[in-house]
């Protein structure tokens, strides 16, 4: 079943375009949402979000348009939205933030409302930090905490934009638990630079490169993009070509096959340089 719909969606910052044209059908599980830098990632979430409306286009969730005040009212509701930069207030308690979130999303029962920040708390292990002022958690703490705002209200559709910046590998192994369960029987959308997290949690993968969408598909044809272009070498190639590398002391190169180097089997990176081309790996080997 189709929980988000987008159609010919744009949006422009003066002369910049965010976005441009944008079609993209989303359902349950867990899509993850790949690109570089100023691909407009971040704008379409927003625009997802309600927290932007797209210039040109059109935007569904669960069929509801939130270009209408009061169907925007009921997309919200259905909503948990996990910014790239969460304004956490400092001087709150992890609790307090919570439960002024809860009063935000309108769960007026004080009971119910206490429940459901104690549940949050406990999905995101912060249960023993629930007196602790934001400040002074961690960064890694500050975006669990950001993701517990998130789940508040059990929300159909989720949206979360760069969820593992500052997670600790034992953090980020929590975060995938956790957001494998949610994506059972929710719809999950992860914005991240995290190859390996889209390896990991992700049935599906976009990539957004100029505004666009230039790719869809599972990991694994994302990967497949890269098949017969990605070769190991014993020594660095010569020329311009862009390598790196690896652990095993062996230079990694995608693209054109350097002298005596030998086919690899591509991964979900290499398919996602690939698609981008050189920039995207210059940008990764600097």
């Amino acid at each position: 079943m189709t929980t988000v719909t987008v159609q010919g969606v744009s949006k422009h910052y003066g002369s910049l375009t965010a976005l441009d044209g944008v079609d993209l059908e989303i359902g349950v599980g867990v899509t993850g949402l790949l690109g570089p830098n100023g691909a407009g990632k971040s704008t379409l979430l927003r625009c997802l979000a309600t927290a932007l409306g797209p210039d040109s286009g059109s935007i569904r969730v669960r069929g509801l348009d939130p270009a209408v005040p009061a169907q925007r009212t009921e997309v919200r509701r259905r909503i948990g939205y996990l910014p790239q930069n969460p304004g956490l207030y400092p001087n709150f308690t992890a609790y307090d933030l919570l439960d002024y979130v809860a009063v935000l999303k309108e769960v007026t029962d004080t009971r119910q409302r206490r429940a459901e920040v104690r549940r949050v708390l406990d999905e995101v292990e912060l249960t023993d930090r629930a007196k602790t002022k934001v400040r002074k958690l961690s960064g890694g703490m500050r975006q669990r905490l950001g993701l517990a705002q998130a789940l508040l209200g059990d929300p159909e559709l989720l949206i979360l934009d760069e969820p593992t910046v500052g997670l600790d590998p034992e953090q980020r192994m929590l975060f995938r638990a956790l957001i494998s369960r949610i994506g059972e029987c929710r719809t999950v959308l992860l914005s991240t630079h995290q190859t390996e997290d889209v390896g990991a949690l992700c049935e599906r993968v976009v990539v957004m490169s100029g505004g666009r969408v230039v790719f869809e598909g599972s990991p694994r044809e994302l990967a497949g993009v890269a098949d017969g272009q990605v070769w190991l070498s014993e020594s660095p190639p010569q020329g311009n070509t862009a390598y790196w590398r690896n652990a095993d002391g062996l230079y990694r190169t995608v693209g054109q096959q350097p002298d005596g180097a030998e086919a690899t089997r591509p991964s979900i990176e290499d398919g996602y340089l690939m698609l981008l081309g050189r920039a995207a790996i210059a940008e990764v080997v600097r």
